[in-house]
């Protein structure tokens, strides 16, 4: 997938996000201004994903998450919901390879239940085969909640707590991160959403604790190489404080 952006983005190693987490969103009002379906939208939102991943992964971040799919989306029409499904699959089909061949790991997140058994087998193949690459990790986020994400993480400690491996007193916030579907990966530094929207809509709700934030106006399918480069732009201009005064945070400058 990857290939030649016309522009560099100046983003310093300093400045750079290890983990950018983004809301895909505005692909039916996309298709609405140019008087197109929602699926042909959607359609469209492809060609923004391979963009981003190029762009993400030759800035050197370390992990994409995208939130392709909530938990609250199969309450859309159902034949928006199918057309879903069939694009979900035939970018599994295509694109993989592509993203193995460009070392990029591929992980799926969510509650795969709800999938027809072939997609299921082709999310287990797509991330067999590239389970060793290194360059980057792009996340899908399908038939995800944050909800469900803490739920899940809840219950396995209560699991082990019952089966006598963790006393009450074991559980942190730690332990519970350990649990959720991304526990193992950098916490995300960047989470930007399209289309005007200004809300987390149940993603990644305990990951994002310090988070920057990034909203931007343009809809997704339009949302390419250069929109992602200002993106990176923006973050890099941030001051991170983590709880910290900007007293703190200059004399730890100072120190380095």
């Amino acid at each position: 997938m990857t290939g030649n952006i016309t522009a560099e983005i100046p983003v310093s190693a300093d400045s750079r996000p290890r983990h950018v987490a983004i809301i895909m969103d505005g692909n039916n009002r996309w298709a609405r201004t140019h008087r197109l379906t929602g699926v042909a939208g959607h359609k469209a939102g492809v060609d923004a994903v391979k963009a981003v991943v190029e762009t993400c992964a030759r800035e050197g971040v370390e992990v994409l998450t995208l939130f392709a799919f909530s938990s609250e989306n199969w309450r859309r029409p159902k034949d928006e919901v199918s057309a879903l499904m069939r694009l979900f699959l035939i970018a599994l089909e295509r694109e993989v390879r592509k993203l193995h061949r460009n070392n990029i790991r591929l992980r799926i997140i969510g509650d795969r239940s709800a999938f027809s058994p072939v997609l299921r087998e082709h999310m287990d193949k797509a991330e067999e085969l590239t389970r060793d690459n290194t360059q980057m990790t792009l996340v899908i986020a399908a038939n995800y909640g944050g909800h469900w994400d803490i739920s899940q993480a809840t219950r396995q400690v209560a699991e082990k707590v019952r089966a006598g491996e963790l006393e009450p007193s074991d559980i942190t916030d730690d332990l519970i991160q350990q649990h959720l579907c991304i526990g193992d990966l950098p916490m995300p530094d960047l989470l930007i959403r399209t289309a005007g929207e200004q809300r987390i809509s149940n993603f990644l709700l305990w990951h994002l604790a310090y988070t920057e934030f990034y909203f931007s106006p343009v809809f997704w399918p339009d949302f390419k190489h250069e929109e992602m480069g200002k993106a990176l732009e923006a973050y890099a201009g941030r001051q991170r404080r983590f709880g910290q005064t900007d007293d703190q945070i200059a004399a730890k400058a100072a120190q380095q």
